[in-house]
């Protein structure tokens, strides 16, 4: 049976007796589950999304488990499709995916919302194919390809789950508030109430789930890591390949460069830093929209940081574990986060994180003395970057170790994913 404290929500009306009872038990026979992930992109440039979903699948796979990707040729914010086969299986940094091709660079002259991505060649796939799955799991709202997927699946008699991204957060919602209400008021809503289940990633997200009034049950499982190899002399490494002073601490925002994340915010608590710690660096490691990151730049300018600022564009593999390791501190103040994965690597690496309460799951980190949690001002920020240069940072470091390794690794989280696939198919049956 699956234990009780990997659910945190149900709907109202399933009592705990209920749950524990019915709704989660082990699986009857050893067959292995066809499981299709239905996410808009995987494009790096997409961010913390794509990266989850590709990791999600691989330790899945682990666990036993045939799962594979459906998505489009997406590529976040170039104007070039990814460079992949179309409509065919393909291996894709380790995992099957099916890529198809959106509207946009099928040839069309039509230009389209970036994030709602509809693709002809991926709704012919779905309704083709979607029952040789057991379980649909589609990850992203308010998006055509995991919308279509869970129309489908439900048309078609197949279970789905919806992992909402933390977009039913109050922050989200506001954004492109009108065209939401519209395709929530038309589709969305409906998708989500007729899932077997939402799958949130915090404490937070559920209730942001719930207070939006959607009535099918949600199962509470966070994302994983992968505990990064350390890298010896990272620090001096970092330093070297980025034209830093040896002795210089570096603030390190990793995440994409996009004002929900606040890159603004941290550059002007850095300004009010600087008069006590004049040797500070900061590196933003990132992509962005062009036009946002030239706002950036003009900003560091007028505050006169751009000397002791780098942008490092986006950084993967050895590069993503350079920054992590040799950095001094990590400070996302985001407006909305359902979960952070950026956040999680950084405290893998064992580097102390300056956060929001917006990124949600906050009240874990706070809870296990793993990083400081500090409203999203100026003020604020600073003070918390100001207390973490001038103390001893090792007991924090280790405690944000202790806290990935126990909550937040992908062989554990796996089993919990494999489990709730199981246990609603069964339902199904």
């Amino acid at each position: 049976t699956l234990p009780h404290p990997l659910v945190s929500s149900l709907e109202s009306r399933y009592s705990p007796e209920v749950v524990t009872k019915s709704w989660y038990f082990p699986p009857v026979n050893n067959k292995p589950l066809n499981i299709l992930h239905v996410i808009p992109s995987v494009s790096p440039l997409r961010g913390g999304p794509s990266y989850a979903v590709i990791n999600m699948v691989k330790a899945l796979q682990k666990h036993g488990i045939n799962a594979e990707i459906a998505t489009t040729d997406d590529n976040g914010a170039s104007e070039q499709p990814l460079d992949v086969p179309l409509g065919e299986r393909t291996d894709y940094q380790g995992v099957p995916v099916y890529f198809f091709p959106t509207h946009n660079s099928s040839g069309s002259s039509f230009t389209q919302d970036r994030g709602f991505l509809f693709s002809w060649p991926l709704t012919q796939w779905l309704s083709n194919h979607i029952r040789d799955y057991d379980l649909i799991h589609t990850h992203y709202l308010f998006s055509y390809p995991s919308t279509c997927a869970a129309v489908l699946a439900k048309n078609q008699g197949v279970p789905y789950i919806r992992r909402t991204i933390g977009q039913l957060s109050p922050w989200a919602l506001a954004q492109s508030r009108r065209k939401k209400q519209l395709y929530s008021l038309l589709i969305e809503r409906r998708t989500l109430n007729q899932a077997a289940a939402i799958h949130c990633t915090s404490e937070g997200e559920a209730l942001d789930v719930r207070n939006y009034g959607i009535t099918a049950p949600t199962v509470t499982i966070p994302l994983g890591v992968d505990i990064p190899e350390i890298q010896p002399d990272a620090k001096a490494k970092l330093r070297d390949k980025y034209d830093i002073p040896l002795d210089a601490p570096i603030i390190l925002f990793l995440s994409r460069l996009h004002y929900k994340k606040r890159p603004d915010l941290l550059i002007e608590a850095l300004h009010q830093v600087k008069s006590k710690h004049p040797n500070i660096y900061l590196l933003l490691a990132g992509s962005g929209d062009p036009e946002y990151i030239e706002q950036l730049k003009q900003l560091l300018h007028q505050l006169d940081l751009h000397y002791c600022t780098r942008f490092t564009g986006f950084v993967t593999g050895e590069d993503k574990d350079l920054v992590l390791q040799g950095s001094d501190l990590f400070v996302l103040p985001s407006f909305s986060e359902n979960f952070g994965i950026a956040v999680v690597e950084a405290m893998a690496a064992g580097l102390p994180v300056i956060i929001t309460p917006e990124v949600q799951i906050s009240p874990e980190i706070e809870q296990a003395n793993a990083g400081l949690v500090v409203e999203g001002n100026r003020a604020s920020v600073a003070s918390a970057i100001s207390q973490l240069l001038a103390s001893e940072k090792q007991k924090l470091s280790q405690n944000a170790q202790t806290l990935v390794k126990q909550s937040y690794s992908w062989p554990a989280i796996a089993e919990r994913l494999a489990d709730i696939d199981r246990s609603l198919i069964q339902k199904q049956t």
